[in-house]
C-alpha cells in the first residue's frame, strides 16, 4: 500500500487508511488515550477509547511504547471538528510496532541550552525538531527553482569527477587520499571540467555536487566539505552577462521559496524572503574603499589591499542599504593576484570578475575566463602552476569560446536567507577540521 503522509490524509477521510509514523506524544486520560502521530509533513491524532473492549489489545501495545517509537496504524480515518490537530482522527483497529525508541539524550523540541557539538553528535534526533527538519525543505525548494530556472534556458546538468589526479586550482589547501598504488586529489570545485565542457561545446552547464577545502578554519561560514552549485556558460561578450544572469538566477531560487513557504519562514524564523530588484547594484572595488573609509572609517588593512575580508563585507552591506537599499551588492575591480590565474584580464590587466555580498558575506566569486591558450599559459606561469595544470591547459588548444561563470555555496546561502547562526545550523552534516562523524 502506498505511504499516506499526514498532509495528504484529508483526502481519505471516512475510509479505512494505513498510516506509519513517530510517536510524538501520548495523553493517557481516564476514559480515552490520545496518541500524537508525526511524520516529515505533519501530525495526526489517534484516539483510542478504553470502554470498548476490543482496544484493550491496542492500549497494551500503547502502554509499553515510548515516545518517538514508530509504529504502523491501520483503522478508519474520521472528522472530528472537537479535534485542534486538523479536525480529525485515526480511529484504530490494528497497531504493529515497528521500533521502539530508548530514552532520548536530550529534548530536541526544546534546544536551549543544548551545546550545538552534542546536537551533532545525534543530529539524527537533532533533525527532528520541526525548525531544523524545516531548513531542508527550504534549501530543497531554493536549490529547485534554480535548477528550473536553468533547464528552462537549456542549460544541461552534469556531473564531475570529485577524484582527481592532480590538486586542482592552486595546488594547496586540497586533501590528498590514497588512490591504489598513488595519490588523488579531492576537488575544490568542478572549475577545471566546467571549462572542459565548454571547450566541448556544450555551452550551457550546471552541477550540483560537494566540494572539498582543506581549510583549517572553524568559523561560523566555513565547511571542509560543502554542496557547491556551479555554473558555466559560453558566448558571453562580458562578465557583466555572468552577473545579469546570477541576478536570474537568485530571483528564481528565492521566489519560489517565498511562493511555497514565505509565510512559514516569517514566522518560525522571524525573517522576510525579499525578491531583490534588477539590477543589483555594482561598486568598483577602489571607490567602496573609499565609500567605507568616509561612512565608517574603515581602512582596509594592508595584507587585504586588492581584496575584502569579512569585516568589510558586513559594513559593504550596511554601505548598500544606506545607498542603494538594496541586500545584494556585486564588487569589482579585484587585484589580479587575489584571483585564481584562469580569470580574464584585460588590456590594462584588470580583471574580469566580482564578488557578490548578501547581507554581509562573500556569496558568489565569478569571472569571464580566461579561453586564449596563450594567455592562460601565460597566467598558469605567473602563478607558477604551468604542471601543476598541464592537462587542464590542454582544453584550450583546440579552440574555446568566450565564456564565464560562478559558484554558490548552497550552505551558505541557506544560513543568509534564515538568518541562522552559522554553517553548522545549516548543512545536512556538518564536516569541519575536528568533525567527521556521524
Amino acid at each position: 500500500m502506498q505511504k499516506i503522509y499526514v498532509q495528504d490524509l484529508n483526502k481519505y477521510l471516512g475510509k479505512e487508511i494505513s498510516f506509519s509514523g513517530f510517536i510524538d506524544s501520548i495523553r493517557d486520560k481516564k476514559w480515552v488515550m490520545f496518541v500524537i502521530l508525526k511524520d516529515s509533513t505533519g501530525k495526526v491524532q489517534m484516539t483510542i477509547e478504553k470502554s470498548e473492549e476490543k482496544n484493550q489489545e491496542l492500549l497494551e501495545i500503547m502502554n509499553q511504547l515510548t515516545v518517538d517509537s514508530t509504529i504502523k496504524v491501520e483503522g478508519t480515518l474520521l472528522a472530528n471538528e472537537a479535534v485542534k490537530l486538523g479536525q480529525m482522527e485515526i480511529i484504530p483497529q490494528k497497531i504493529e510496532v515497528t521500533s521502539k525508541a530508548e530514552p532520548l539524550p536530550f529534548d530536541y523540541n526544546n534546544l536551549e541550552g543544548v551545546n550545538i557539538d552534542t546536537r551533532l553528535d545525534y543530529r539524527w534526533l537533532d533533525l527532528r525538531n520541526e525548525k531544523n527538519r524545516f531548513v531542508r525543505q527550504i534549501e530543497s525548494t531554493l536549490v529547485m527553482g534554480m535548477r528550473e530556472f536553468l533547464y528552462e534556458q537549456d542549460f544541461t546538468e552534469i556531473h564531475t569527477p570529485k577524484l582527481l589526479g592532480t590538486a586542482s586550482e592552486s595546488g594547496s589547501e586540497v586533501f590528498e587520499v590514497k588512490y591504489f598504488d598513488r595519490f588523488a586529489y579531492l576537488a575544490q570545485s568542478p572549475q577545471f571540467y566546467k571549462q572542459m565542457a565548454m571547450a566541448a561545446g556544450l555551452s550551457k552547464i550546471f552541477e550540483v555536487a560537494p566540494a572539498f577545502r582543506a581549510e583549517n578554519s572553524n568559523t561560523n561560514r566555513h565547511a571542509t566539505e560543502f554542496t557547491s552549485f556551479d555554473i558555466e556558460f559560453s558566448y558571453i561578450d562580458s562578465y557583466e552577462d555572468v552577473m545579469e544572469l546570477e541576478e536570474n538566477l537568485l530571483i528564481a531560487g528565492l521566489t519560489k521559496v517565498k511562493e511555497k513557504y514565505g509565510e512559514k519562514i516569517k514566522e518560525i524564523f522571524g525573517k522576510e524572503v525579499v525578491i531583490p530588484t534588477k539590477p543589483f547594484p555594482r561598486i568598483k572595488l577602489e571607490d567602496l574603499y573609499k565609500e567605507l573609509h568616509e561612512r565608517y572609517e574603515y581602512q582596509i588593512p594592508t595584507e587585504d589591499i586588492g581584496d575584502l575580508n569579512a569585516e568589510a563585507e558586513k559594513l559593504t552591506s550596511k554601505f548598500a542599504m544606506e545607498k542603494y537599499g538594496h541586500e545584494f551588492i556585486f564588487i569589482t575591480g579585484f587585484a589580479a593576484t587575489k584571483r585564481a590565474f584562469y580569470h580574464m584580464r584585460d588590456e590594462n590587466g584588470e580583471l574580469q570578475g566580482y564578488d557578490l555580498i548578501w547581507r554581509g558575506m562573500e556569496i558568489t566569486t565569478g569571472a569571464q575566463r580566461e579561453h586564449r591558450y596563450e594567455e592562460i599559459v601565460k597566467n598558469a606561469n605567473e602563478k607558477g602552476l604551468k604542471e601543476d595544470v598541464k592537462f587542464y591547459l590542454e582544453f584550450f588548444k583546440y579552440g574555446c569560446p568566450p565564456h564565464g561563470g560562478f559558484a554558490i555555496g548552497i550552505d551558505r546561502l541557506t544560513m543568509l536567507l534564515l538568518n541562522l547562526s552559522g554553517i553548522k545550523e545549516t548543512q545536512f552534516l556538518f564536516r569541519g577540521p575536528n568533525r567527521l562523524n556521524p
